[in-house]
């Protein structure tokens, strides 16, 4: 068990991470989400080691380890810039923190065999690091964190350099192998996607500091606030201030939506509502869709769907469409936002009301 204290580490009089609690379980698979320079790296390098809280603790399996150096932990690190040593063979590379332990030769050889065939690397064990492709790379390095067999992995980020098939299949794999190894899998990334496909428990980051800590699907549909809903977005969360009043949703010079049922006991007056870019769309979907006029912007073709981001109001959204749909720029169109689906913050941002639970459609 990992656990930070009110940990906090500031640089030059000012704050990488505020102060954090933080508890991480053997065996499972927690999620860094932020944006670049939310505090990933920085929170990751105080659960390693490397760096010192400027304040606080770190503990682990209730010990202090608040002063102990990274090469006396049993801990593993994967970035996304790769670090393999170049004179060895990628043999040799996965086995080397296994002979620094003086494990026997068999089960070097065994352990070694098992990771190269999970990464696909077993044409390249014989070859050099310098010969293989930024990819192949990669899964070496990723190879070598499997076999030590240690208490904390810690990954920032270690999957971008993958192709796009295989990037899929360790998404599934990896969280399997490190909760059976009884291991703390603690794995940074800004993309909202990566997180839901990897499951198990999710810190989202802004500005050094945790927002929110709690299982994924629960952080994804349940955000404590504002800014932990942005994070968990992508394309761009839609949000918009307005005013609750007499079962609907005011904003001057523009239309009203109607106030659904899990919103309708939320007290009148200013509020933020929003909603993801999927719940938005070109012909009502439910019963419970709602029409409002916006402005075209521009439109992105992706193959099957389409986004087109629009001007409602003075507030830029983005609408996630199926199919193809290339609209001219500064066109006036009805759009429909499936109210089910709406989450309500107060002016400070923190949550008010949220949309109720699985069941429709996320």
């Amino acid at each position: 068990m990992l656990e930070l204290r009110n940990a906090a580490k500031m640089v030059g009089g000012e704050y990488h991470i505020h102060p954090t609690d933080l508890l991480l379980k053997r065996g499972t698979l927690n999620v860094l989400l932020g944006p670049t320079l939310s505090g990933k790296t920085s929170l990751m390098r105080l659960m390693a080691g490397l760096d010192r809280p400027t304040s606080g603790s770190v503990h682990f399996d209730g010990v202090d380890v608040t002063g102990v150096r990274v090469q006396k932990r049993n801990v593993a690190m994967v970035y996304q810039q790769f670090i393999n040593y170049p004179a060895l063979t990628v043999y040799e590379n996965i086995a080397s923190p296994m002979r620094i332990s003086r494990m026997d030769a068999a089960t070097i050889d065994r352990e070694v065999r098992k990771a190269a065939e999970l990464l696909r690397l077993t044409p390249y064990l014989d070859r050099t690091p310098l010969s293989l492709s930024g990819g192949q790379q990669q899964r070496t390095a990723l190879a070598r964190a499997l076999v030590k067999n240690a208490d904390l992995v810690l990954m920032d980020e270690p999957l971008a350099n993958l192709d796009y098939k295989l990037r899929e299949e360790l998404r599934e794999e990896l969280p399997k192998i490190f909760a059976q190894s009884g291991a703390i899998f603690v794995y940074a990334t800004t993309e909202p996607s990566e997180a839901l496909l990897l499951g198990g428990n999710t810190a989202t980051l802004s500005e050094g500091r945790v927002t929110q800590f709690a299982p994924t699907i629960d952080v994804y549909r349940r955000p404590a606030d504002l800014v932990t809903a942005q994070i968990f977005a992508d394309p761009p969360l839609n949000f918009v201030e307005v005013t609750k009043s007499e079962g609907v949703f005011r904003r001057e010079g523009a239309g009203v939506l109607p106030v659904p049922a899990h919103l309708a006991a939320t007290p009148d007056g200013p509020m933020a509502i929003a909603f993801h870019p999927h719940h938005l769309g070109l012909r009502p979907q439910t019963a419970n869709a709602a029409p409002l006029r916006a402005r075209t912007l521009v439109s992105e073709i992706t193959g099957s769907e389409s986004f087109v981001h629009l001007d409602y109001d003075g507030v830029r959204w983005v609408m996630l469409a199926h199919g193809i749909h290339n609209i001219d720029p500064d066109t006036e169109i009805e759009v429909f936002v499936d109210t089910r689906h709406l989450m309500a913050f107060d002016r400070s941002g923190r949550a008010i009301a949220l949309a109720p639970q699985p069941g429709h459609g996320e």
